[in-house]
């Protein structure tokens, strides 16, 4: 297991949604920065916050040229139930190996029950990362005023 430092190519990544349609990461990004998010589950409340957070979010970022993408080990029904709750319109993917994405990304992973813990990636427009943000537990995560400030930051100084 490597982190993921600023500079670093981020790992491609494939989420599958639900419905089955699989999205890759960084790739969905297409030319703009990126925002991908690791959450341990729906049924953490911590998570669910973040999640709503960048939902609220999402002309700001818009605005700012940032994408967002999720994913968790949850299984297709949980997922599905999950975005309709909050109405999440960024890909959010399911049924992730925990250990695969922690040996390509540096997640940590709880054991029992597996989950990942919650991780966060703003990616630049090439998909490398800027930011890594990485938890061993429930808090400790990007909110999106941070990364839509930080992004408007590298294109006013690029």
């Amino acid at each position: 297991m490597t982190l993921l430092h600023p500079g670093d190519p981020f790992p491609e990544l494939a989420l599958t949604v639900p419905g089955g349609e699989v999205v890759r990461v960084p790739e969905i990004f297409d030319g703009a920065y990126g925002v991908v998010l690791f959450y341990r589950g729906s049924w953490c409340p911590y998570c669910n916050a973040q999640l709503r957070a960048f939902q609220r979010a999402k002309d700001s970022l818009a605005d700012a040229g940032i994408k967002v993408a999720a994913l968790s080990v949850d299984d297709e029904t949980t997922t599905a139930a999950l975005i309709a709750e909050h109405g999440l319109e960024y890909p959010v993917g399911f049924g992730a190996d925990a250990h695969a994405v922690a040996e390509s990304t540096g997640a940590f992973v709880n054991p029992d029950p597996l989950y990942l813990q919650s991780t966060g990636f703003v990616l630049d427009r090439h998909g490398k990362v800027v930011v890594s943000v990485y938890s061993s537990g429930a808090i400790g995560r990007l909110v999106p005023e941070d990364v839509t400030g930080l992004v408007r930051y590298l294109r006013d100084h690029a």
